[in-house]
């Protein structure tokens, strides 16, 4: 193990006990093993993003003679950009797993490394333009952000399947404590598998066998232990104050990772400040305040994305698409269907078709039936109204691209809840009827973030966390994961439905940290 290798794992796993050293060795492993494979790929995206910026703007000279030379330039730069990526803490998952977290400190760690290229030439014997320094570190951005939305991809699917999880707790027995295990249980993408809960028992027996019931708070501890779980989801609530201090105390004191629940669901964690009352750990809640710049951003953001990508991309793709369709079944190329729209007003949405001209008859069927049915939505794996155009020009999200007409006349935006049927709606509750506040959008945190995912809890608490937390900044980071998505799914079509490296490598619950 290198030095700096080490200095990226967490204390926790340094620092393994003797009561859970084969259980907890064994996770560090593991989780060494995966920092690594992270490490590798973006040392290869930053060699890779130094070589072409620099190489396509000529801007490296360097005074000694041969490749020795600037191949050393380039590792220099290669090294810088992983050392400053460590510095942003990138190699944590607490850090990391946080999409639009990852890409600002990727911007600020390869924007840093810009400033060092463009500093070379004081120090050693070669010369880097601005052109260079900027378009070096912007290649190694786009390549860094593409590599790891690989790695992201490829540890979920490995999730879902069961593998790289870490076995946890759930401390407390009431509403909260429900949430939490229905969070695990909901989004296994997240690496973590509910062993069972501890609390009282007459409470768990509503969870409807959820998860195991464990035993009482009063042997937490001792059952954490006993099932060589490597952390503990605390529902706050359900703990009296002076138990939940001896417990946090106890499990930290144990090596045992500890999530502590605020209770508060819905809002973005940045909007919480860490500000303590005479010592003791409270959290002020920033209210949300945007300029009137924002929205005129957002506006502006629009427009010229749509005009750009429009002319420049989805024409052509969409002429293309428009002659598959007909070449299929003869019928009409686009879809139109009324949608409700801000403030609750109807507008006529554009798709591509990509099922039988009969699918709302379907649909009713389907509907009455509730056949792929959770909550008020419809969603199947392999929908029967689905034509075999359609399944590709689905996945890939080329149906949606006549929308970008309906951002024009700012019926939509680029970013923003999907429009819902109007059926739908009315079956949603009033907290949720206020994702009709912003406009509609063709992408969105739900898209991004749970698409796969058919569990109408996904689809709510995503929507209503947009609306809670909206901004231009989180627009961009929903924008860049779309492209990340829509790229790793033209990959799935073309090497196969799952783009794993290796399975035979680890098949043990890990994490990385």
């Amino acid at each position: 193990m290198t030095a700096i290798e080490r200095s990226l794992l967490p204390e926790e796993i340094l620092l393994d006990s003797v009561a859970t050293f084969d259980a907890a060795s064994h996770r560090a492993g593991m989780a060494f093993w995966l920092r690594r494979l992270l490490i590798g790929l973006d040392a290869g995206a930053a060699l890779a993003g130094w070589t072409l910026g620099l190489a396509f703007t000529h801007g490296l000279s360097v005074q000694a003679t041969g490749n020795v030379a600037v191949t050393a330039v380039l590792a220099l730069l290669t090294a810088a950009t992983v050392v400053l990526i460590a510095s942003q803490r990138l190699y944590l998952s607490r850090v990391c797993s946080i999409r639009a977290v990852e890409i600002g400190r990727l911007g600020r760690a390869t924007a840093l490394s810009a400033g060092l290229a463009l500093l070379l030439p004081r120090l050693l014997p070669v010369d880097v333009s601005l052109a260079g320094g900027v378009a070096g570190a912007g290649a190694s951005f786009a390549l860094l952000i593409t590599a790891r939305g690989l790695y992201r991809h490829w540890l979920q699917m490995g999730r879902r399947d069961g593998r790289f999880l870490r076995s946890v707790v759930v401390i407390g027995s009431n509403e909260e404590g429900y949430d939490l295990c229905k969070l695990v249980s909901d989004h296994p993408e997240l690496g973590f598998r509910v062993a069972g809960v501890v609390g009282d028992h007459a409470d768990v027996l509503h969870y409807d066998y959820l998860v195991p019931y464990l035993g009482p708070i009063d042997r937490a501890a001792a059952i954490v232990e006993e099932t060589s779980a490597g952390g503990v989801l605390i529902a706050a609530s359900s703990v009296a104050p002076h138990q939940l201090n001896l417990l946090v105390r106890e499990f930290l004191r144990r090596q045992v990772h500890v999530h502590l629940s605020s209770g508060v669901r819905g809002v973005d964690h940045r909007r919480l400040r860490a500000q303590p009352i005479a010592h003791e750990p409270l959290f002020y809640l920033e209210p949300l305040r945007l300029a009137p710049w924002q929205f005129a951003l957002k506006r502006a953001i629009d427009l010229v994305v749509t005009v750009v990508g429009g002319v420049l991309i989805a024409l052509p793709v969409l002429v293309l698409s428009a002659i598959a369709i007909k070449i299929q079944d003869r019928g009409p190329v686009f879809y139109r269907q009324q949608r409700v729209g801000r403030h609750g007003r109807t507008f006529t949405v554009l798709k591509l078709r990509t099922m039988a001209p009969h699918a709302d008859k379907l649909y009713d069927e389907l509907a009455r039936t509730r056949a792929g049915r959770d909550g008020p939505l419809i969603k199947l794996a392999n929908d029967p109204r689905r034509t075999h155009v359609g399944r590709f020009l689905e996945r890939l999200s080329i149906d949606e691209l006549p929308q970008l007409w309906n951002v024009v006349k700012g019926e939509m935006s680029l970013v923003g809840p999907r429009p819902a049927q109007q059926s739908e709606v009315d079956a949603f509750d009033e907290e949720l009827q206020g994702r009709h506040a912003v406009l509609p959008g063709i992408t969105g945190l739900w898209q991004v973030e749970a698409r796969d995912n058919p569990s109408f809890s996904a689809y709510r608490r995503f929507d209503l966390f947009y609306i809670e937390n909206w901004s231009v900044a989180l627009d961009l980071a929903i924008l860049v994961a779309t492209a990340q998505r829509v790229l790793l799914r033209g990959v799935e079509l073309v090497f196969g439905n799952k783009t794993e490296m290796s399975a035979a490598v680890v098949t043990a619950p890990v994490v990385l940290d």
